[in-house]
């Protein structure tokens, strides 16, 4: 049984930053591709960022490209989300997910087979 537990979520300023985690166990998480959602209330579930099986490939929602990171150890069967110069609109849940089978990194959450429960992140003054 996989699973996924993420970490590093608070309540933040404007313009402040914050760096989550999300540690896999019960799996072979070098095999997984991993992404990072999120869901502010009332809306829909939403892509952040995704991150290959090797590291060497990412992407990003336009959203937060230039101000977020994704990176991933593999020997610590973790991947980061280090999120820079936060916004209100910043303000969700963050779920991360782990795609099996050596794959490409994706931002359809159904292309994921596991997620954690998610970390809630607050942009507020």
């Amino acid at each position: 049984q996989v699973q996924l537990v993420e970490s590093g979520g608070g309540l933040v300023q404007p313009g402040g930053s914050l760096r989550l985690s999300c540690i896999a166990s019960g799996g072979t998480f070098v095999s997984y591709a991993m992404g990072w959602f999120r869901q502010a209330p009332g809306k829909e579930r939403e892509f952040v960022t995704t991150i290959n099986w090797t590291g060497g490939s990412t992407d990003y929602a336009a959203s937060v490209k230039g101000r977020f990171t994704i990176s991933r150890v593999n020997a610590k069967n973790t991947v980061y989300l280090q999120m820079n110069s936060l916004k209100p609109e910043d303000t969700a849940v963050y779920y991360c997910a782990a795609r099996r089978g050596y794959a490409s990194g994706s931002s359809y959450s159904a292309e994921y087979d596991y997620w954690g429960q998610g970390t809630q992140v607050t942009v507020s003054s």
